[in-house]
Protein backbone atom coordinates (compact mmCIF):
# COMPACT_ATOMS: atom_id res chain seq x y z
CA UNK A 1 0.00 0.00 0.00
CA UNK A 2 1.05 3.33 -0.95
CA UNK A 3 1.48 6.69 0.63
CA UNK A 4 -0.87 7.85 -1.38
CA UNK A 5 -3.35 4.94 -0.99
CA UNK A 6 -3.06 4.74 3.00
CA UNK A 7 -4.11 7.68 3.51
CA UNK A 8 -6.73 7.72 1.17
CA UNK A 9 -7.79 4.34 3.15
CA UNK A 10 -7.23 5.97 6.94
CA UNK A 11 -9.50 8.87 5.35
CA UNK A 12 -11.93 6.17 4.42
CA UNK A 13 -12.21 4.48 7.61
CA UNK A 14 -12.99 8.50 9.31
CA UNK A 15 -16.05 8.64 6.59
CA UNK A 16 -17.14 5.19 7.73
CA UNK A 17 -16.52 6.34 10.88
CA UNK A 18 -18.34 9.26 10.83
CA UNK A 19 -21.37 7.14 9.24
CA UNK A 20 -21.63 4.75 11.99
CA UNK A 21 -21.58 7.86 15.11
CA UNK A 22 -24.15 9.34 13.04
CA UNK A 23 -26.58 6.10 12.71
CA UNK A 24 -26.24 5.11 16.58
CA UNK A 25 -26.69 8.45 17.88
CA UNK A 26 -30.54 9.28 19.30
CA UNK A 27 -32.06 12.21 16.86
CA UNK A 28 -32.01 15.70 18.27
CA UNK A 29 -36.13 15.23 17.93
CA UNK A 30 -36.88 12.30 20.04
CA UNK A 31 -37.31 13.01 23.52
CA UNK A 32 -35.38 14.39 25.84
CA UNK A 33 -33.93 16.11 22.67
CA UNK A 34 -32.14 18.72 24.58
CA UNK A 35 -30.24 15.66 26.17
CA UNK A 36 -29.99 14.02 22.48
CA UNK A 37 -28.52 17.43 20.95
CA UNK A 38 -25.77 17.77 24.06
CA UNK A 39 -24.59 14.17 22.63
CA UNK A 40 -24.65 14.79 19.00
CA UNK A 41 -22.79 17.80 19.90
CA UNK A 42 -20.34 16.91 21.79
CA UNK A 43 -19.57 13.41 19.36
CA UNK A 44 -19.99 14.95 15.94
CA UNK A 45 -18.44 18.76 16.30
CA UNK A 46 -14.97 17.15 14.87
CA UNK A 47 -12.29 15.24 16.16
CA UNK A 48 -9.61 13.44 14.68
CA UNK A 49 -11.37 10.40 15.21
CA UNK A 50 -8.13 8.66 15.77
CA UNK A 51 -9.32 5.62 18.12
CA UNK A 52 -12.01 4.36 15.35
CA UNK A 53 -9.54 4.60 12.97
CA UNK A 54 -7.13 2.36 14.78
CA UNK A 55 -10.37 -0.13 16.04
CA UNK A 56 -9.87 -0.32 11.57
CA UNK A 57 -6.93 -0.56 11.37
CA UNK A 58 -5.95 -3.15 13.84
CA UNK A 59 -8.51 -5.29 12.10
CA UNK A 60 -7.44 -5.02 8.42
CA UNK A 61 -4.05 -6.06 10.10
CA UNK A 62 -5.36 -9.11 10.57
CA UNK A 63 -8.01 -9.45 7.99
CA UNK A 64 -10.98 -8.80 10.35
CA UNK A 65 -14.46 -8.07 8.03
CA UNK A 66 -14.82 -4.35 8.16
CA UNK A 67 -18.02 -4.86 8.49
CA UNK A 68 -17.78 -5.87 12.20
CA UNK A 69 -15.20 -3.09 13.03
CA UNK A 70 -18.36 -0.57 12.81
CA UNK A 71 -19.68 -0.93 16.43
CA UNK A 72 -16.19 -1.00 18.35
CA UNK A 73 -14.82 1.87 16.42
CA UNK A 74 -18.49 3.89 17.33
CA UNK A 75 -18.39 3.01 20.55
CA UNK A 76 -14.70 3.62 21.82
CA UNK A 77 -15.37 7.02 20.16
CA UNK A 78 -18.71 7.45 22.29
CA UNK A 79 -16.32 6.69 25.42
CA UNK A 80 -13.65 8.81 24.39
CA UNK A 81 -16.69 11.81 23.80
CA UNK A 82 -18.24 11.20 26.85
CA UNK A 83 -14.84 11.54 29.24
CA UNK A 84 -13.72 15.01 27.19
CA UNK A 85 -17.29 16.40 28.70
CA UNK A 86 -16.53 15.39 31.84
CA UNK A 87 -12.77 16.41 31.75
CA UNK A 88 -13.54 20.00 30.88
CA UNK A 89 -16.01 20.32 33.92
CA UNK A 90 -15.69 22.61 36.44
CA UNK A 91 -15.15 20.23 38.96
CA UNK A 92 -12.48 18.94 36.56
CA UNK A 93 -10.64 20.75 34.18
CA UNK A 94 -12.85 23.49 33.76
CA UNK A 95 -12.00 24.20 29.85
CA UNK A 96 -14.47 26.04 28.16
CA UNK A 97 -13.03 25.13 24.80
CA UNK A 98 -13.08 22.09 22.93
CA UNK A 99 -12.10 21.43 19.26
CA UNK A 100 -12.20 25.08 18.50
CA UNK A 101 -15.95 25.28 20.12
CA UNK A 102 -17.60 26.08 23.31
CA UNK A 103 -17.16 22.87 25.64
CA UNK A 104 -20.89 20.87 26.42
CA UNK A 105 -21.28 22.30 29.55
CA UNK A 106 -20.89 25.76 27.60
CA UNK A 107 -22.76 25.40 25.09
CA UNK A 108 -25.60 23.65 27.29
CA UNK A 109 -25.67 23.26 31.13
CA UNK A 110 -23.38 21.34 33.60
CA UNK A 111 -26.19 19.42 34.70
CA UNK A 112 -27.17 18.04 30.42
CA UNK A 113 -23.08 17.53 29.95
CA UNK A 114 -23.30 15.31 32.93
CA UNK A 115 -25.91 13.41 31.67
CA UNK A 116 -24.72 13.45 27.93
CA UNK A 117 -21.42 11.92 28.98
CA UNK A 118 -23.11 9.34 31.12
CA UNK A 119 -25.89 8.42 28.27
CA UNK A 120 -22.73 8.53 26.00
CA UNK A 121 -21.04 5.71 28.34
CA UNK A 122 -24.60 3.53 28.27
CA UNK A 123 -24.38 3.99 24.26
CA UNK A 124 -21.17 2.47 24.03
CA UNK A 125 -21.86 -0.56 25.15
CA UNK A 126 -24.98 -0.75 23.67
CA UNK A 127 -23.28 -0.23 20.51
CA UNK A 128 -21.46 -3.26 20.77
CA UNK A 129 -23.97 -5.76 21.94
CA UNK A 130 -26.28 -4.92 18.66
CA UNK A 131 -23.50 -4.11 16.85
CA UNK A 132 -21.42 -7.07 16.32
CA UNK A 133 -22.65 -9.47 13.59
CA UNK A 134 -23.82 -13.24 14.04
CA UNK A 135 -20.08 -14.47 12.28
CA UNK A 136 -18.39 -13.58 15.71
CA UNK A 137 -18.64 -16.03 18.26
CA UNK A 138 -20.43 -14.88 21.45
CA UNK A 139 -16.83 -15.44 23.77
CA UNK A 140 -15.50 -13.14 21.32
CA UNK A 141 -17.98 -10.13 21.57
CA UNK A 142 -17.71 -10.75 25.36
CA UNK A 143 -13.87 -10.30 25.19
CA UNK A 144 -14.44 -7.04 23.29
CA UNK A 145 -17.60 -5.72 25.62
CA UNK A 146 -14.40 -6.48 28.61
CA UNK A 147 -11.62 -4.98 26.64
CA UNK A 148 -13.58 -1.54 26.87
CA UNK A 149 -15.00 -2.13 30.03
CA UNK A 150 -11.39 -2.33 31.89
CA UNK A 151 -9.98 0.29 29.26
CA UNK A 152 -13.00 2.95 30.49
CA UNK A 153 -13.11 2.25 34.27
CA UNK A 154 -10.65 2.60 37.33
CA UNK A 155 -8.08 0.14 36.38
CA UNK A 156 -7.82 2.62 32.88
CA UNK A 157 -9.24 5.99 31.67
CA UNK A 158 -11.22 6.59 34.95
CA UNK A 159 -8.36 5.72 37.18
CA UNK A 160 -5.69 7.66 35.38
CA UNK A 161 -7.97 10.57 35.54
CA UNK A 162 -8.33 10.08 39.39
CA UNK A 163 -4.56 9.99 39.57
CA UNK A 164 -3.92 12.76 36.84
CA UNK A 165 -6.29 15.11 39.74
CA UNK A 166 -4.76 13.94 42.81
CA UNK A 167 -1.34 14.97 40.66
CA UNK A 168 -2.05 18.69 40.34
CA UNK A 169 0.48 20.20 42.01
CA UNK A 170 2.50 17.53 43.50
CA UNK A 171 5.80 16.32 41.42
CA UNK A 172 5.96 12.89 39.94
CA UNK A 173 8.74 10.97 38.56
CA UNK A 174 8.94 9.76 35.32
CA UNK A 175 8.08 6.36 36.39
CA UNK A 176 4.75 7.62 38.23
CA UNK A 177 3.47 10.24 35.12
CA UNK A 178 3.95 7.11 32.40
CA UNK A 179 1.76 5.50 34.89
CA UNK A 180 -0.80 7.62 34.79
CA UNK A 181 -1.09 8.09 30.66
CA UNK A 182 -0.97 4.39 30.18
CA UNK A 183 -4.42 4.29 32.37
CA UNK A 184 -5.96 7.96 31.22
CA UNK A 185 -4.61 8.44 27.72
CA UNK A 186 -3.12 4.69 26.59
CA UNK A 187 -6.40 2.80 28.17
CA UNK A 188 -8.30 3.62 25.54
CA UNK A 189 -5.94 3.64 22.70
CA UNK A 190 -5.08 0.12 23.64
CA UNK A 191 -8.43 -1.07 23.78
CA UNK A 192 -9.23 0.53 20.31
CA UNK A 193 -6.40 -1.94 18.66
CA UNK A 194 -7.69 -5.17 20.67
CA UNK A 195 -11.02 -4.54 20.16
CA UNK A 196 -10.24 -4.24 16.05
CA UNK A 197 -8.09 -7.43 16.11
CA UNK A 198 -10.68 -9.68 18.33
CA UNK A 199 -12.85 -8.90 15.26
CA UNK A 200 -10.73 -11.81 13.53
CA UNK A 201 -12.00 -14.75 15.39
CA UNK A 202 -9.13 -16.36 14.81
CA UNK A 203 -6.48 -14.33 15.80
CA UNK A 204 -3.08 -15.96 17.78
CA UNK A 205 -1.61 -14.97 20.76
CA UNK A 206 1.58 -13.56 19.36
CA UNK A 207 -0.40 -10.95 17.33
CA UNK A 208 -2.38 -9.79 19.77
CA UNK A 209 0.87 -9.16 22.03
CA UNK A 210 2.81 -7.16 19.02
CA UNK A 211 -0.58 -5.31 18.37
CA UNK A 212 -0.94 -4.34 22.44
CA UNK A 213 2.86 -3.41 22.56
CA UNK A 214 2.14 -0.95 19.35
CA UNK A 215 -0.80 0.79 21.08
CA UNK A 216 0.99 1.18 24.16
CA UNK A 217 4.16 2.55 22.35
CA UNK A 218 1.60 4.95 20.54
CA UNK A 219 -0.80 5.77 23.51
CA UNK A 220 2.29 7.33 25.46
CA UNK A 221 3.46 8.77 22.33
CA UNK A 222 0.42 10.76 21.97
CA UNK A 223 0.54 11.60 25.42
CA UNK A 224 3.86 13.12 25.17
CA UNK A 225 3.21 14.58 21.77
CA UNK A 226 -0.18 16.59 23.68
CA UNK A 227 1.84 17.62 26.15
CA UNK A 228 4.58 19.26 24.07
CA UNK A 229 1.54 21.05 22.14
CA UNK A 230 0.37 22.63 25.39
CA UNK A 231 3.92 24.08 25.54
CA UNK A 232 4.86 25.23 21.58
CA UNK A 233 1.23 25.60 20.00
CA UNK A 234 -1.37 27.92 20.33
CA UNK A 235 -4.77 28.17 21.06
CA UNK A 236 -6.07 28.24 18.14
CA UNK A 237 -4.23 25.34 16.29
CA UNK A 238 -5.16 22.80 19.40
CA UNK A 239 -8.71 23.89 18.95
CA UNK A 240 -8.70 24.12 23.34
CA UNK A 241 -7.00 26.16 25.63
CA UNK A 242 -3.07 26.26 25.37
CA UNK A 243 -1.01 26.45 28.14
CA UNK A 244 -4.22 24.57 30.30
CA UNK A 245 -1.93 22.07 32.05
CA UNK A 246 0.52 24.59 33.01
CA UNK A 247 -1.86 26.79 34.38
CA UNK A 248 -3.04 23.86 36.52
CA UNK A 249 0.25 22.89 37.21
CA UNK A 250 0.05 19.52 36.14
CA UNK A 251 2.99 16.98 35.39
CA UNK A 252 4.23 16.63 32.27
CA UNK A 253 6.65 15.11 30.06
CA UNK A 254 8.66 18.31 28.86
CA UNK A 255 8.44 19.32 32.33
CA UNK A 256 9.92 16.42 33.64
CA UNK A 257 12.14 15.66 30.95
CA UNK A 258 12.37 19.12 29.21
CA UNK A 259 10.77 19.68 25.23
CA UNK A 260 14.69 18.15 23.65
CA UNK A 261 13.97 15.03 26.22
CA UNK A 262 9.98 14.97 25.65
CA UNK A 263 10.69 14.58 21.69
CA UNK A 264 13.59 12.39 22.41
CA UNK A 265 10.74 9.97 24.29
CA UNK A 266 8.33 9.83 21.83
CA UNK A 267 10.83 8.94 19.14
CA UNK A 268 11.79 5.87 20.98
CA UNK A 269 8.24 5.07 21.25
CA UNK A 270 7.62 5.81 17.51
CA UNK A 271 10.26 3.59 16.82
CA UNK A 272 9.13 0.78 19.06
CA UNK A 273 5.75 0.78 17.59
CA UNK A 274 7.09 0.24 14.17
CA UNK A 275 9.24 -2.64 15.19
CA UNK A 276 6.23 -4.02 16.97
CA UNK A 277 4.31 -4.78 13.45
CA UNK A 278 6.91 -6.29 11.78
CA UNK A 279 4.85 -9.45 11.43
CA UNK A 280 2.05 -8.20 9.75
CA UNK A 281 4.05 -7.09 6.77
CA UNK A 282 2.05 -4.83 4.40
CA UNK A 283 -1.38 -4.81 6.26
CA UNK A 284 -0.28 -2.93 8.97
CA UNK A 285 0.75 0.24 6.67
CA UNK A 286 -2.05 1.84 8.44
CA UNK A 287 -0.89 1.43 11.79
CA UNK A 288 2.04 2.56 10.83
CA UNK A 289 1.07 5.61 8.95
CA UNK A 290 -0.78 6.21 12.66
CA UNK A 291 2.40 5.85 14.23
CA UNK A 292 3.62 8.80 12.77
CA UNK A 293 0.66 11.27 12.31
CA UNK A 294 0.59 10.91 16.26
CA UNK A 295 4.24 11.64 16.42
CA UNK A 296 4.45 14.57 13.84
CA UNK A 297 0.68 16.32 14.24
CA UNK A 298 0.82 19.41 15.70
CA UNK A 299 -3.02 19.87 17.21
Amino acid sequence: MTDKNTEQQIEAWRQRSEASLDKWLPSEDINPAQLHQAMRYSVLNGGKRIRPVLVYAAGYAVTADEVALDAPASAVEFIHAYSLIHDDLPAMDDDDLRRGKPTCHKAFTEAQAILAGDALQSLAFHTIAHGLPNNIPAEKKLDILDALAIASGSRGMAGGQAIDLAAVGKSLNIAELEDMHVHKTGALIRASVKMGALCQPNIDNTQLKMLDHFAKCIGLAFQIQDDILDVTSDTETLGKTQGADIALNKPTYPALLGLDGAREMAAELHKEAHESLDIFAEKAEPLRWLADYIVKRNY
